[in-house]
């Protein structure tokens, strides 16, 4: 992933957690439980600090840092965007859509942890 993606990928994350905040807080508040609604925001405090992490990291030019970039937006698509399929889905049953996403998000969140894993080693070895 080059710097310039980088850059792109943090600054759609940041701004699309902000659009997706003021939409949870001011509309869907109504219409989900507060369970549904507390892993909405999970979704997009992850995405939100994800791409704060892909802005800084779009500064460093080594070859880790690239790495981790990748991670973190194939991660934070997994992870948040999953997180938010399974909060806007009807809770009370179980659907096709939740048993679809239900294994996404772990799969995410590994992805999310290898990335700062793999941003610790880098900065070790250089």
């Amino acid at each position: 992933m080059t710097h310039n993606q980088s850059s792109i990928w943090g600054a759609l994350f940041c701004g699309t957690a902000v659009i997706l905040g003021a939409f949870g807080a001011h509309l869907l508040e109504n219409y989900l439980s507060v369970d549904a609604l507390q892993s909405y925001e999970v979704g997009m405090r992850y995405q939100f600090f994800h791409g704060l992490a892909l802005l800084f990291l779009s500064v460093d030019k080594n070859a880790f840092a690239k790495r981790t970039a990748l991670l973190f937006v194939v991660g934070t698509i997994l992870f948040s965007g999953s997180i938010y399929g399974l909060s806007l889905n009807d809770n009370t049953t179980v659907t096709q859509l939740s048993k679809l996403l239900g294994p996404v998000t772990p799969i995410g969140g590994i992805l999310l942890i290898l990335g700062w894993i793999n941003l610790v080693i880098g900065y070790f070895r250089s």
